[in-house]
């Protein structure tokens, strides 16, 4: 009979920046001494730990106190991948309050129980992830007590307030109110996680923003977040990295785009493009016509929309294709997979103001999107080097030798991959071939 193996476990190198490694040096800091640099709270813990064994001394009789195992005395630190269950982000939060705050307060979550006056301010899933994209971009620094420059605290449950545009910061134990809940299959971006742990608000509790699904699978999601040191996306577990199956998915009352309590993924997928053009007449039509609608494509209904394919239905799509940058083919007002899933996840610009789409809500001066034809090997573009220089302008250049040039080649698709990975992409979204979104969010 042979030896069972012998497996051996050893800690990550400590410059690993992976959530969960982070989320380890965080706990293993907190198991350090204050002199050295850990947390005040442990040190509490220590402290009572060493104050509960100083009493056994004065219970006397033979009696004991059961021993305490813990990790902030002596025991290992969780490791990556091993997230102790009861180990939340560990991110104090302030209480409802109004914008910038009030002067002198000093209310805690525990005293916040009163319910909320709720009024849903309108706004679309695309407006929910650009404001929740600005604190990212400028790394909003997390605080319970200090408030950003347009009132919202600076801890999750302010980021989730700034980004659904509330009159107000709420808290984890007050956003429910705003929301309806709804299951994982029905999340869409600008939906919520929330965990709120109403016997120890300070302990656990914590809310990010859903920004769509990495990949098929449905087991990692692109979270905007409020987190320490500063507001971040990145690729997350769903629904934590702890407490993950307490998380609950909210979708705010006033979201337009996307009904709450919808009829979740067989709503959303796309059905074919059989369902759309001259003759066509189902449900599927008459969902396009709304989230047009939605998108501000309400000018082209005289009437409607409705379930028998118009003339209407083309120019809105149109508009809306237009409004993203596209021309040619990917413009020619029959919706496609990325059309149909633009519409009915939020993403992508408005119709603009003006008939033929104009630039919509989105970045000034972004190029059209010359279709995905042109980046293919053997093909020489002017748009090839102007991605290029966008790939090293926003920081994915690293594998151009030389250039970027109009040839395309392996080096651009390296880069691009690289892009796609950046925004927690995987698999065939991840192929180093730019499409629509991809040039999208290069250029915006």
């Amino acid at each position: 009979m042979e030896d069972a193996p012998v497996f051996e476990e050893f800690d990550p190198e400590s410059d690993c920046d992976c959530p969960g490694c982070i989320h380890w040096r965080r706990t293993a800091a907190h198991a350090l001494p204050l002199r050295l640099g850990g947390h005040p709270a442990a040190h509490g813990a220590r402290r009572a730990l060493v104050l509960a064994a100083a009493s056994c001394t004065v219970l006397g009789g033979g009696q004991t106190l059961p021993a305490v195992a813990s990790t902030e005395v002596g025991g290992p630190p969780a490791t990556p991948g091993r997230l102790p269950a009861d180990d939340g982000p560990g991110m104090p939060q302030g209480a409802t309050s109004p914008l910038h705050g009030r002067q002198g307060a000093t209310a805690t979550p525990a005293s916040a129980g009163a319910a909320p006056t709720v009024a849903y301010r309108s706004t679309t899933r695309s407006a929910i992830i650009n404001r929740a994209k600005k604190w990212v971009a400028a790394r909003v620094p997390y605080s319970m007590d200090a408030y950003w420059s347009d009132g919202y605290r600076q801890d999750c449950s302010g980021f989730v307030s700034m980004a659904w545009n509330l009159s107000g910061n709420e808290w984890t134990g007050s956003l429910d109110t705003y929301g309806t809940r709804i299951s994982k299959d029905q999340l869409q971006p600008g939906d919520i996680l929330l965990f709120h742990n109403p016997a120890n608000p300070t302990k656990g509790s914590h809310v990010t923003i859903f920004g769509g699904w990495t990949d098929y699978t449905h087991t990692h999601y692109l979270a905007y977040e409020q987190a320490r040191p500063h507001a971040r996306k990145q690729a997350t577990p769903y629904g934590y990295w702890s407490y993950g199956d307490r998380y609950v998915a909210y979708r705010y009352k006033g979201v337009k785009g996307g009904t709450p309590g919808g009829s979740g993924a067989s709503a959303t997928r796309y059905p074919g493009a059989g369902s759309f053009g001259p003759g066509a007449h189902n449900k599927y039509v008459t969902r396009l016509g709304e989230a047009l609608v939605a998108r501000g494509g309400k000018r082209y209904y005289r009437s409607g929309p409705g379930p028998r394919w118009s003339d209407a239905d083309r120019r809105a799509t149109q508009a809306f294709q237009r409004a993203q940058g596209w021309r040619g083919k990917d413009a020619d007002g029959l919706p496609g997979r990325t059309t149909w899933s633009y519409l009915m996840s939020g993403k992508g610009r408005d119709i603009g103001a003006s008939p033929g789409g104009g630039t919509g809500t989105g970045a000034k001066g972004a190029p059209a999107y010359p279709g995905k034809g042109v980046f293919r090997p053997g093909r020489t573009d002017a748009a090839i080097e102007r991605l290029g220089r966008q790939l090293v302008k926003k920081g994915f250049g690293t594998y151009y030798t030389r250039g970027p040039g109009p040839s395309w080649g392996e080096s651009d698709r390296r880069n691009v991959e690289a892009f796609q990975r950046a925004q927690g992409w995987r698999g065939a979204a991840a192929d180093g071939f730019p499409g629509p979104e991809t040039w999208r969010r290069l250029f915006r």
